[in-house]
């Protein structure tokens, strides 16, 4: 009997760098925006007039970044990407590679928000990386990964 062919080994997923994340980022601006202007227009019906500040103000801004992280982690859940992931090939994934928990996923959210505000030094952080993670990555257990073509 002749021994079993080994089987097809699958190379290694590919890492996403920081200028194919902050592209996907780039792209995922606009269903943000459109998110944000149905909260905004929520707001400006129930007060009356725009919101310039105040208590008002800040549950506005909440309101925006609560939809916002639900547009991203609904997105990663149902299938690892946003619209702007599936432009750039991008995919989240737990380690392994499987699809991540609901946790781990608005960890990511949480993490990435942080990951932005000082100049986005958590995405730069990926250069120094040994992984190429960003800390919103390592922070999650949550990896990006760019497919292949097909």
């Amino acid at each position: 009997m002749d021994p079993a062919p080994p089987a097809a080994v699958s190379p290694p997923p590919r890492r996403a760098l920081v200028g194919w994340r902050l592209l996907a980022l780039a792209y995922d601006l606009f269903p943000a925006a459109a998110l944000w202007f149905l909260v905004a227009t929520a707001f400006v019906v129930v007060h009356g007039d725009a919101v310039t500040g105040g208590a008002l103000g800040l549950l506005e801004f909440a309101a925006l970044w609560l939809v916002t992280g639900a547009y991203a982690v609904a997105s990663w859940r149902r299938g690892g990407q946003t619209l702007g992931m599936r432009a750039w090939r991008l995919r989240v994934t737990d380690r392994d590679g499987n699809a991540a928990s609901v946790r781990a996923l608005v960890l990511r959210y949480v993490a990435g928000t942080v990951s932005l505000l000082p100049a986005g030094a958590g995405f730069w952080w990926a250069w120094l990386d040994r992984d190429r993670l960003a800390l919103h990555d390592r922070a999650s257990g949550t990896r990006m990964t760019r497919l292949r073509r097909r």
